[in-house]
């Protein structure tokens, strides 16, 4: 049977990167990763409400730089830079370290998978009916540019007994395809009849193959005759 993966682990050296970009012996490796875990919880409970969509982390020596995606920069930099200044205070506090943090504005909310499936998320919180949360999502993100989207929700929809699940797709969304820059994202809604899962992808094209490559393959098989 085939098992599910993740959309962007499984494309990770193809057209994805690590969120996390150090080196470390067996000693310090547990220590770092417990550190970067604690950095995102942190940031993701501070900011809340700034549409945080990821946070990258680079170390070196006796520094760490963080790199904050969101679409709302503005909250995350706050009144004459103050919110990013106590932010940069607590970190170094944290990790002993000297810390540089960057911010990064999301130019397109709309085809970000993590914030879509925070937008439908926070919808079905509301009240609001999920196939028309889950439609609205879809039609903005396929108005926005993508070639593809699928959401799916699980979970007692409608405050029904049993839970079921319901997705919605539009137009292409090729899992199979490693080339395919395909963006995933994962939330939870916490409603008064349980806990529904939000899962979307989207498809924003291909990755065409470079000349180098397709010159290698044609030497190849040159070589190869």
């Amino acid at each position: 049977m085939g098992q599910k993966s993740n959309p962007i682990g499984l494309r990770l050296a193809v057209n994805k990167d690590w969120a996390s970009k150090w080196y470390a012996d067996k000693k310090t490796f547990a220590s770092y990763l417990a550190e970067d875990r604690a950095i995102r919880k942190l940031l993701f409970d501070k900011l809340g409400g700034a549409a945080v969509t990821k946070i990258l982390i680079e170390r070196a020596t006796q520094r760490v730089r963080i790199k904050i995606l969101t679409a709302r920069p503005g909250v995350v930099i706050g009144r004459r830079g103050a919110e990013i200044d106590n932010i940069k205070e607590q970190l170094a506090r944290m990790t002993g370290k000297e810390v540089y943090v960057d911010i990064q504005e999301i130019r397109k909310p709309e085809i970000d998978a993590q914030l879509v499936a925070e937008n439908v998320a926070q919808q079905l919180e509301r009240r609001i009916m999920f196939r028309r949360a889950m439609k609205r999502a879809v039609q903005m993100a396929m108005d926005f540019g993508a070639e593809g989207i699928r959401i799916r929700c699980a979970g007692r929809l409608g405050g029904a007994e049993l839970s079921r699940t319901e997705q919605y797709l539009e137009g292409r969304v090729p899992l199979h395809t490693l080339r395919a820059n395909i963006d995933y994202g994962f939330t939870e809604a916490k409603t008064k009849a349980g806990i529904l899962g939000i899962k979307c992808w989207i498809c924003t094209g291909e990755d065409k193959p470079s000349n180098k490559s397709a010159e290698v393959i044609e030497t190849g098989a040159a070589e190869s005759k």
